[in-house]
This record gives structure tokens, C-alpha cells and sequence, in this order.
């Protein structure tokens, strides 16, 4: 969104070192799980996010000592820890996530959203490559309640497929087959069952009382 873009390095420019500072006593003094943010001198700092994964397609994982790539489910819901810097951006903390699971699919099929709570409304929104997901989380403070960081894929008009290598197109290929003929079946098996309550009730119907 590049409305809050501009609002985020706006207030990172306003923002003095001494402000700075300032909010990361006021984080430290909040924290509950010992996941505090330290200033360096240089007046960068280094802290913790949570990254909640909610992916609905599998994901292609490398095995190790160079194995035959795998595809499978990532537990949804499934929370991961990294420590970053404040000049880590979305996009790095993608990459990051990607490459604790040894993820093999391209960065570009993921975004990083972010989740307010507000009023007991939630409103979820991506962040753009270049956003500082530490910066918005000393903003906001530790509660995840206020602010939480959710991995889901682009949606699909947003994918840049030109950025893709031919095995990775063939794998998505594959996913999409898997995935229609999965959905085939459900509707198929639906269908056979309705049509066989509906048999059921019209012979009941032609059955002398």
C-alpha cells in the first residue's frame, strides 16, 4: 500500500536517534517474552518479529546434500520467530523465511501482510518490498494484538510469471492439476450422494401406503 509506505518513511525521518531510543525503552519495558530490541551505535537496531504462516498451496522443499526437491503442506497457522535489523525489509523477510525451510519455490509467489486490530475489527494489508517490518513493530509495541506479520501467497493476478524458470512454472502446473482434480472429486462425490437421496425419496414416494 503506498499510502503507508510514504506514512512509514515519513515517520522514519521525523523520528530523531534520541526518539529513537526513546521507544525502544518504552518496548523493552513492555516485552514479556524476553524478545527485547537492542540500538546499536550506528542507530540501527536489532529485534524479534513473529511471522504466522498461513499458505494454502504446497510449498517445493529442498532436501539436503543436494536430494530430490519435495512438495508438501506447511502446517497452517504455524508461528516462526527471526531476528532482524530495522534495515531488513519485507522482502528480505521473505527470502529469510523461505530459506529456514529450505524453500525451493521463488520469493515472488509470497507476500508479507500485516494485521491490525482495531475496535474489534481486523484489517490485514501487504506490505510493499522496500516496507521495515521492525520499524512497524516498534511503532506499534509488542502485543501482537495490535500488530501481527502473516506469510500468504500473491494472489494470483500479482504474480509476475516472467519471474519464474520453467521446472517452477511445470511444478505450479502439477499443484493446479492436483488441485482441480481433488476439487472434481469432491463435487462428483456430492453430487452422487444428493443423487442418491433423491432416488431414495422418490422411491419411498411410489411405495403404497
Amino acid at each position: 500500500n503506498l499510502k503507508d509506505v510514504e506514512k512509514e518513511r515519513e515517520q522514519r525521518t521525523q523520528l530523531s536517534k534520541e526518539e529513537i531510543r526513546q521507544k525502544i525503552e518504552l518496548y523493552n519495558a513492555s516485552v514479556t517474552d524476553h524478545l527485547k530490541m537492542t540500538l546499536n551505535a550506528s542507530g540501527l537496531y536489532t529485534g524479534f518479529i513473529k511471522v504466522q504462516m498461513e499458505l494454502k498451496r504446497p510449498i517445493t522443499v529442498r532436501a539436503p546434500r543436494g536430494g530430490r526437491e519435495e512438495a508438501f503442506f506447511l502446517p497452517r497457522g504455524s508461528t516462526n520467530t527471526l531476528h532482524i535489523s530495522s534495515a531488513n525489509t519485507a522482502q528480505e523477510v521473505i527470502e529469510a523465511l523461505l530459506s529456514k525451510f529450505l524453500v525451493a519455490d521463488n520469493p515472488a509467489k509470497f507476500a508479507l501482510f500485516k494485521c491490525c486490530h482495531k475496535e474489534d475489527q481486523v484489517y490485514v494489508c501487504k506490505l510493499s518490498d522496500g516496507e521495515h517490518p521492525l520499524y512497524l513493530r516498534l511503532l506499534a509495541g509488542p502485543n501482537t494484538e495490535a500488530l501481527s506479520f502473516v506469510l500468504r501467497e500473491q494472489q494470483t493476478g500479482e504474480v509476475m510469471w516472467d519471474a519464474f524458470s520453467i521446472p517452477e512454472l511445470q511444478n505450479f502446473l502439477r499443484i493446479l492439476d492436483k488441485e482441480e482434480a481433488d476439487y472434481v472429486r469432491l463435487l462428483t462425490q456430492r453430487y452422487r450422494t444428493y443423487r442418491q437421496k433423491l432416488e431414495e425419496a422418490l422411491r419411498a414416494e411410489g411405495k403404497p401406503g
